[in-house]
C-alpha cells in the first residue's frame, strides 16, 4: 500500500512521558502517480497521526498545507496541556 502513495513530511515531534513516548507526525499523502496517464494534477490530503497514547492512535485530516502545519502545532499544544483538543479542519 505504501508503494502506491507518496508521503510529504510536514512535521514530526516526539514527546517522552513516564509510560513511554508519544509520536506526532503530519504528512501530505498523495497517490504515487498522477491520474490514469500520470500527467493530471495530484490531490494531496493532509493528516496528523498521534501514536503512543493509551486509548488508541488518533488522527486528524486537514484540507490544506497551512491547516496541517497549524493543526500539528495545535495537537502538540493539546498533548502538552497548553490548549484544547483540536477539531478537524474542513476540506
Amino acid at each position: 500500500m505504501l508503494d502506491q502513495m507518496t508521503l510529504y513530511p510536514i512535521a514530526d515531534d516526539v514527546l517522552f512521558a513516564p509510560g513511554g513516548k508519544v509520536v506526532i507526525r503530519t504528512y501530505g499523502v498523495a497517490p504515487a502517480t498522477g491520474g490514469a496517464s500520470g500527467k493530471e494534477p495530484v490531490t494531496v490530503s493532509y493528516r496528523t497521526w498521534v501514536t503512543g497514547i493509551r486509548d488508541q492512535p488518533r488522527y486528524w485530516h486537514w484540507g490544506h498545507f497551512e491547516d496541517a502545519a497549524t493543526g500539528h502545532r495545535k495537537v502538540l499544544e493539546w498533548l502538552t496541556g497548553r490548549g484544547p483538543q483540536p477539531a478537524q479542519a474542513l476540506a
